[in-house]
């Protein structure tokens, strides 16, 4: 270890920055790699930015399942810009080090984006079970206070602790983390001291937050599945689940990659660059994905990108 990323810390060393290395294994390739990368990433911030801009824009989208999208739109892009700069820099510029302060932010950043995403399916989720099952309850029920006591307060607040106790940790011998961003499970992995409390809340986070939030989402898609299909009328069938595919595409997409994300963990010391790769992808994919996945599916947020853009459609019709 150089001995110029420590500190005396009393007797011993303390470790003044942490060393990201990457991809191991493929140094060679990261280049290439870089390239789609970029471009999902800049991708992912104007197409989130175009949503955000729209439902502004238009009053017509001023309600609050156009409010959720602009939530997500705004999470996506902070959860992008939390890894997207650093990893181009790690594979441009060869900018392996970061500091501990900074990798800490790093480590709550993507925790609470992360976490927030998952709050906000969940909030769409109720949203259109509101709307469908119980509709006279809707503007009791979803209010902007729902809203944000649901996504920005709860997950906000619950992983404060993820990055406070791994600071608590004594980093004294090595520093190269094996990964391109500061993992909270790979940052303590590092530490010279027990990190029992560490991983501990790390799986009551992962169970309590996402896992009551899979469950929740699942639930509400059933009931509201279990209610359309006793209606009558095809034509009320088909729009209420057409109001609710575009949400159970991206829930879809983003629950199954947790599920792949920790199956390939378990076996990270068989295939330790998988679960890297497939972390970096499900941290940039999404926020790339969604809106493009809104922009087909969703009627009147089409017709707010052409009036905005100029392309000459009126909404108002």
């Amino acid at each position: 270890m150089d001995t110029s990323t420590s500190v005396t810390n009393g007797s011993s060393l303390q470790i003044s920055q942490f060393t990201l290395m990457g991809l191991s294994g493929i140094h060679e390739w990261q280049h290439w790699l870089s390239l789609p990368l970029a471009l999902l990433y800049l991708l992912a911030l104007g197409a989130n930015l175009l949503i955000i801009i729209t439902i502004q824009h238009e009053t017509m989208l001023h309600k609050p399942m156009y409010h959720l999208l602009g939530i997500l739109a705004v999470v996506d892009i902070g959860l992008a810009t939390t890894i997207m700069p650093k990893i181009l820099a790690i594979f441009w510029f060869d900018a392996k080090a970061i500091s501990l302060p900074e990798c800490f932010a790093q480590i709550y950043a993507i925790h609470c984006f992360f976490c927030m995403e998952s709050g906000i399916f969940l909030c769409m989720a109720v949203d259109r079970y509101i709307a469908i099952c119980r509709p006279l309850q809707y503007p009791s029920i979803v209010t902007k206070a729902f809203v944000f006591k649901a996504t920005v307060l709860r997950n906000g607040l619950l992983t404060i602790p993820v990055p406070i106790l791994a600071a608590q940790r004594h980093y004294c011998s090595r520093n190269e983390i094996e990964h391109c961003l500061c993992s909270n499970l790979g940052v303590i992995s590092l530490a010279c001291d027990d990190i029992t409390v560490n991983k501990f809340y790390q799986l009551m986070l992962a169970w309590v937050l996402v896992g009551s939030d899979m469950a929740l989402v699942f639930s509400s898609y059933a009931a509201i599945l279990h209610s359309v299909l006793r209606l009558n009328s095809a034509e009320a069938v088909s729009k209420a689940l057409s109001t609710c595919s575009s949400h159970l595409i991206l829930i879809l997409f983003f629950y199954t990659g947790i599920i792949v994300l920790s199956i390939t963990y378990l076996a990270e010391k068989k295939i330790p660059l998988i679960p890297v790769f497939l972390n970096v992808l499900h941290n940039v994919i999404p926020p790339a994905l969604n809106p493009l996945v809104y922009a087909v599916r969703m009627h009147k947020l089409r017709l707010g990108f052409q009036r905005l853009l100029g392309l000459g459609q009126d909404v108002s019709k």
